[in-house]
């Protein structure tokens, strides 16, 4: 059977005498990474994920693999410097989806120019080895030659630097097969609803529900880990009911607009707002991200709505850098993510009191759960949770191998221009689907170059199981033409009802869902 099938991964639990070595909750960044890490280093390890993987925070983000220039200027050097060496591993493990890019900074003031190149410079000599390249002063006139589209008005030049961006939820999927490959088993929309405990109080596994089927299962295991981002408070009140909270989510904005914006090869970058913020325009996937916000929220969801008070503030600050100001009836998709920030101890609400470096817990059951940190981080952060766990857990230790492990598709110098490159190693296979049935060589849509057999693969090879997963997470039309990705909504529909078996009401159903959900994502009152 298909390594990547979800049945064959169902078939994987079945004998629940069986006790892992490891239980992972959560399918984002730092789950994903755990598992690949633990399976690589020879322990049979069970990931769990309440939706689909990525769902969350972690199909979300700026799409940057980064150090963090905003926190060089704050003086964290060592987070900086491990966030650094973690992007350069990144981009040797997965060059078919992360990739150098360049960052310009324009200068409107006197200073500028040389403050933000000295910085950069140390910004680089951090990086060692793994550097991306030396930052350096522009000029006025090289400067706008490079980013057609600024406004010159008080412009005095700029200064690049590099940086890593990426495609976060197909990085997500690629991991997922990593693991898999690794020997772990892994199951999406699969939550777990409690935790078991020996008569000493200890952890031994835990309790969840097949969301598909509603069939429970007691699951065994010799470490629990909690990934669970935005929700491990969930899972820690699970383990102690009067466990203080951990996270204050962060929420991050974003908006796509047309690349006529800001048509150009470099990114865009706004190192202070009017209210301290750092502001981004990066080109991705022919469109132009805009982000993003940083607003404190009460609780985390996992369809965080954008605010209007967040898609002013940016369309705002963009307009003051752009010759061509944004409006809303310009965005083509709006989206908000959730970040897993460590609460405050002094009761702080300002973001930027609150810590993004990652920390891990140990409770007095055993669970080890992991706060904070970012997509760059992802592997350190599995590296970290694995050796806790041999350290707390009594299992044998085994070398982490994850520095230099290849991740599923991984190939280097992809022709970026054949939207096809995100699948890396795999697109042969892809491009052998439309031999089997010439009609999937087809786009989905006359607007957009997705063809049906993507749909087809992405079902049989990616675990999607929903509208949602294909156009939010395997391909990226929601997060890039909200509107576009509605009408395409049934015809992804029909392909993945034929493929799973399942009747013309699932398909309804389907659409229903999918456009509840997008229609979080377009900024308009109506849908068109």
């Amino acid at each position: 059977m298909n390594l990547f099938k979800r049945e064959r991964n169902l078939l994987n639990i079945a004998d629940t005498s069986k006790t892992w070595d490891f239980i992972i909750i959560g399918g984002g960044a730092t789950g994903l990474g755990a598992t690949v890490d633990a399976a690589s280093r020879g322990y049979s390890t069970l990931l769990l994920e309440q939706a689909d993987f990525a769902k969350g925070t972690s199909s979300r983000a700026t799409k940057l693999v980064h150090g963090g220039v905003r926190y060089l200027a704050q003086g964290y050097i060592g987070l900086v410097r491990e966030a650094l060496r973690e992007r350069g591993l990144l981009l040797k493990n997965a060059p078919h989806l992360v990739k150098n890019e360049s960052f310009i900074i324009p200068n409107y003031n006197w200073w500028g120019g040389l403050f933000y190149t000295i910085g950069l410079t140390v910004y680089d000599i951090l990086a060692g080895k793994l550097s991306f390249g030396r930052a350096k002063h522009l000029s006025k006139k090289e400067t706008l030659k490079r980013l057609p589209g600024l406004k010159e008005n008080g412009l005095r030049g700029g200064v690049v630097y590099y940086d890593g961006q990426f495609d976060d939820s197909r990085l997500a999927v690629n991991l997922a097969q990593t693991a898999m490959e690794q020997g772990a088993t892994l199951l999406n929309y699969f939550k777990v609803i409690g935790l078991l405990k020996n008569t000493d109080g200890h952890l031994s596994g835990v309790t969840a529900s097949d969301i598909e089927t509603g069939e429970s299962y007691q699951l065994k295991a010799l470490v629990i880990v909690n990934a669970t981002g935005v929700f491990v408070d969930d899972i820690l009140k699970m383990d102690a009911p009067d466990k203080k909270t951990l996270i204050r989510p962060s929420q991050g904005v974003h908006l796509v607009l047309d690349r006529s914006f800001l048509p150009a090869e470099d990114a865009l970058m706004i190192p202070k707002t009017e209210d301290g913020r750092v502001l981004f325009a990066v080109p991705w996937h022919g469109k132009l991200l805009v982000g993003t916000t940083d607003t404190p929220i009460e609780s985390p969801s996992l369809e965080p709505v954008a605010l209007d008070a967040e898609v002013e503030f940016i369309l705002r600050t963009a307009g003051k850098y752009l010759t061509k100001t944004p409006t809303r009836p310009d965005v083509l998709s709006v989206f908000a993510g959730l970040r897993p920030l460590a609460a405050p101890q002094n009761g702080s609400s300002k973001t930027k009191e609150i810590s993004r470096s990652h920390k891990l817990i140990v409770s007095e059951s055993g669970l080890l759960t992991m706060t904070g940190g970012k997509w760059t981080t992802y592997r350190k952060m599995g590296e970290d949770i694995v050796d806790k766990a041999i350290e707390t857990g009594g299992l044998k230790s085994m070398p982490c191998k994850t520095a230099g492990l290849p991740i599923h598709g991984s190939r280097p110098n992809p022709d970026r221009n054949n939207h096809l490159f995100v699948y890396g190693t795999d697109i042969e296979k892809v491009l052998a689907l439309y031999d089997e049935n010439p009609d999937w060589k087809n786009p989905v849509h006359a607007k957009d170059n997705y063809t049906k057999g993507e749909v087809i693969w992405s079902v049989r090879n990616e675990m999607a199981r929903t509208v949602e997963d294909i156009l939010a997470r395997r391909t990226r039309v929601l997060f890039l033409n909200a509107r576009l990705a509605i009408e395409m909504a049934p015809e992804v529909a029909r392909l993945m009802a034929s493929e799973l078996k399942k009747d013309t009401a699932w398909e309804r159903e389907q659409v229903e869902a999918f456009y509840q959900t997008a229609k979080n994502y377009v900024l308009s009152s109506a849908l068109k």
